[in-house]
């Protein structure tokens, strides 16, 4: 990857071979960071983990056909297990990004990669906090703090 900034809030990158996690992360970090409104104070504590796929236990609880099929999830710090959460977190709020079933996507839909991570990031928190599809369509189509 090689990466040029260009102004002091953008960074121009091209990949010439797939973006590490490293690379992902810092991604997804910065969209984090340009939340929308409606998220950001919630996501304020949120720790971002990046792993290449969901583990086998996710994919079980979850009831995946293929590790391909979950692009990211967000665990309350207070969920025991998905849908039951007690009422003291024990725990920090964790976004895992799962770059291998994000990158699969990429190359299938063409997409910009920032785009696409920023969509399904935005998703998955919004999700977590039971939005209604029609919040969460807004929230991503809305251009935010200068992310676009």
């Amino acid at each position: 990857m090689t990466a040029r900034a260009s102004s002091k809030h953008e960074i121009v990158m091209n990949f010439s071979v797939p973006p590490s996690a490293d690379d992902l992360g810092i991604m997804a970090r910065q969209v984090l960071d340009t939340l929308p409104d409606e998220l950001i104070d919630k996501c304020e504590d949120t720790v971002l983990v990046m792993e290449e796929f969901p583990d086998d236990a996710t994919e079980q609880d979850m009831e995946l056909n293929s590790p391909y099929e979950l692009l990211a999830l967000y665990h309350s710090g207070r969920e025991i297990s998905p849908g039951v959460e007690k009422k003291i977190a024990n725990s920090e709020d964790r976004l895992v990004v799962y770059r291998r079933p994000i990158l699969d996507l990429w190359c299938e839909t063409g997409e910009d990669l920032g785009v696409l991570l920023r969509e399904i990031l935005v998703e998955e928190i919004a999700r977590a906090f039971d939005y209604s599809e029609d919040d969460i369509t807004d929230m991503i189509s809305r251009h935010h703090q200068g992310m676009f």
